[in-house]
């Protein structure tokens, strides 16, 4: 399974990218407005970091503009993911920059019938949100499953990436069910690391080491 990390912050995804665990970052508006930056100046300084894909999402909602902003977006760099709506003027857009040659994240995807509908109209990536339907009561890794039995049945390019997730739970479940991509926040990503019984190996064996008086370098 492939990582993003969803965020546009660029300090954490430079520390991120150094792990070599990195392989593509996913923003949105609320992301961008909260990195206080220019929208273009952000994902040009993304690209550069990550190779792999980074979503730039559109903010109108009309076909026409939609079609427009990603255009716009998909020039500033070549690993550039257009990024649009679960809607039918998305899906639209989505038709149009696919048939292009442009990758695009249909993004807000609360059902099967909905990821059916974006492999359709040719999305490289579905983001499918299981931290919010989890939020009210519905069955977010369910989505999950439904979509990749779907996929497979008719054998469609559209990567599951998984979005909204919440904890590392939520990745292991999705790569269970076999998703091809989760995109999470850096702490989530950082929460992968820890374990108690790591932590307290490590404690062990320094401490045995020191005893010895050595150094190994």
């Amino acid at each position: 399974m492939k990582f993003f990390v969803d965020t546009a912050d660029v300090t954490d995804i430079r520390a991120l990218a150094g792990s070599g665990l990195l392989d593509g970052v996913t923003t949105n508006p609320s992301l961008i407005a909260k990195s206080g930056r220019k929208m273009s100046e952000v994902i040009a300084e993304i690209c550069e970091i990550v190779e792999g894909p980074v979503s730039a999402e559109v903010t109108a909602t009309d076909h026409e503009t939609m079609l427009a902003e990603g255009r716009y977006l998909r020039a500033i760099a070549s690993n550039v993911c257009v990024k649009v709506p679960l809607t039918e003027a998305g899906l639209r857009t989505c038709k149009v920059l696919s048939d292009e040659g442009t990758p695009v994240n249909v993004t807000l995807c609360f059902s099967a019938n909905q990821a059916l509908l974006a492999a359709k109209a040719g999305a490289s990536f579905i983001s499918p949100f299981v931290g919010r339907l989890d939020d009210i009561g519905q069955d977010g890794m369910g989505l999950i499953a439904d979509v990749v039995q779907i996929y497979r049945n008719y054998a469609f390019k559209t990567e599951v990436l998984v979005a909204s997730i919440r904890h590392p739970v939520h990745v292991l479940q999705s790569a269970k069910l076999g998703a091809h991509v989760g995109t999470m926040p850096p702490n989530v990503i950082r929460a992968l690391f820890k374990h108690p019984l790591t932590d307290k190996g490590l404690e062990a064996f320094l401490a045995d080491w020191a005893k010895t008086g050595q150094k190994i370098i």
